[in-house]
């Protein structure tokens, strides 16, 4: 089930807001876990035993990490947090990298290594990571332990963000997982929010996503230079509103349901640099990472060499966490790469280039990263990558080029204007009541809008579903 059908809409979410809100505050938590439990288990129902095993794990090492920390055993409180590690990363490794690993020792070592085969269970790249980090934060003492297990596992199992964040780290919702304030005023943002998100969605991600695919569909051999930067910029638009289209969805539900969500994307398409373009993008998993890997390796506390090693360490492993194929490990070595230069080489450049300058550099670069990242076969992706570069069979230009240019110009338009902060600094400067009055409209028409689309289109994905 995802947030942009009718059934979650219809059926799903009203039925979870009403009985949210029809029984007592201390009951609440309860209803989220059982309603994440159920909204989760809709899609796969023999993985809720994996989700609820895994909240388990982390609840007990959470309880035992804080109990030895309060004895002052410091070695028997790391164990703990150990353990919890381990075994997150033994089942995320299972289930999502199984099959890559039994490729890679049949390729390297000719050995026949039995691959399982597994569905890859929905949003365990997101909540392994939440869970991880909520021990973790526990042994560090930046966080409380939680000796509720419901409030935990309602934190867990939280399904506005459950299927694709943004990752929610244990001590941003603490205090709330005890005690939230639901107001209508929050109510009434939160279905902003979320109107926001699904015109995202709805009306521009998967609009533009059709010419993506049938460029895609040109195949490679009749793809011109023109087609494919037509195609790779309506991907480019694609992943960023259908990925920051669900951001705003869950964080809007966060606030229909008392709770306040980090954000997830702040306009990465304005970027003047590719370190700005990940301080902006996928913030919560960038934070995560940060955090939780580059600052324990060392960070950039013991000099170049120590720092570019780290760097190199965290986009390998970024690359890998968004999926089980080489495609995304040379994904994030290419950004590994871009980062690098960036710190250590083109620094001074970048600094006195023109911000337009900077603009193109950053899209240049960030339309060839999703040109390796939108293709299945690493093969294909290169192919499409020297379409790009002038070396495409079909010429610069042509008729197939000029159709989808002509036939898409105002939705191109459209995602190039939804894609920056225009509209937020215009509605800045209205006054609040305008801006009410605006917001109200804005949800009556673009909900409507929405709904049209859903009831006669068939083509709806979401591209960051099975992460």
């Amino acid at each position: 089930m995802v947030f942009s059908s009718l059934l979650f809409l219809f059926r799903f979410l009203p039925l979870a807001l009403l009985v949210y809100y029809a029984v007592p505050k201390g009951w609440r938590n309860l209803v989220l876990f059982i309603s994440s439990l159920i909204f989760y288990a809709w899609g796969e129902p023999v993985y809720v035993g994996l989700i609820l095993f895994s909240t388990l794990v982390d609840y007990t090492a959470g309880r035992i990490t804080a109990y030895f920390k309060e004895k002052g055993n410091q070695k028997c409180a790391k164990g703990a947090v150990l353990g919890s590690v381990c075994v997150n990363l033994a089942l995320l490794g299972f289930f999502k990298y199984a099959d890559f690993f039994a490729r890679a020792l049949q390729a390297a070592c000719s050995i026949d290594v039995p691959e399982p085969g597994l569905a890859l269970p929905v949003g365990i790249s997101f909540y392994t990571f939440q869970t991880m980090s909520y021990t973790v934060d526990v042994y560090r003492g930046d966080a409380r332990v939680q000796k509720n297990f419901i409030a935990f596992g309602a934190y867990v199992a939280l399904f506005p963000q459950l299927i694709a964040g943004p990752i929610i780290r244990y001590k941003t919702v603490a205090e709330q997982l005890n005690e939230r304030s639901e107001s209508v005023n929050l109510f009434f943002q939160g279905i902003l929010r979320f109107t926001v998100g699904l015109g995202k969605k709805v009306l521009l991600a998967n609009q533009i996503g059709m010419v993506w695919q049938e460029a895609a569909a040109f195949g490679l051999d009749s793809l011109s230079t023109a087609s494919a930067w037509i195609g790779i910029a309506a991907f480019t638009f694609q992943i960023y509103f259908d990925f920051s289209g669900y951001s705003d969805m869950a964080i809007g539900l966060g606030k229909m349901f008392g709770f306040t969500f980090t954000e997830n994307f702040d306009y990465p398409y304005e970027s003047k640099s590719i370190t700005e373009f990940w301080r902006r993008w996928h913030i919560s998993l960038g934070t995560w990472f940060k955090e939780y890997v580059y600052i324990p390796l060392g960070g950039n506390r013991k000099g170049p060499f120590c720092q570019m090693v780290n760097i190199g360490v965290v986009w390998f492993l970024t690359g890998l966490w968004h999926g089980a194929n080489w495609k995304f490990v040379l994904w994030g070595a290419y950004y590994g790469l871009l980062l690098v230069m960036e710190k250590f080489l083109w620094k001074p450049v970048l600094t006195k280039l023109p911000a337009w300058a900077g603009h193109i550099y950053t899209m240049l670069a960030v339309m060839v990263g999703w040109s390796l990242f939108a293709w299945q076969d690493m093969r294909d992706g290169m192919g499409y990558l020297a379409a790009l570069f002038f070396r495409s069979k079909a010429g610069l230009w042509d008729s197939q080029a000029a159709y989808l240019f002509l036939s898409n110009a105002g939705l191109f338009l459209a995602a190039a204007v939804g894609a920056t902060s225009i509209c937020r600094r215009a509605a800045a400067k209205e006054s609040p009541a305008r801006r009410d009055a605006i917001a109200v409209l804005y949800v009556a028409v673009i909900f409507t809008a929405c709904l049209a689309m859903l009831v006669n289109s068939s083509y709806n994905p979401f591209l960051y579903f099975r992460f």
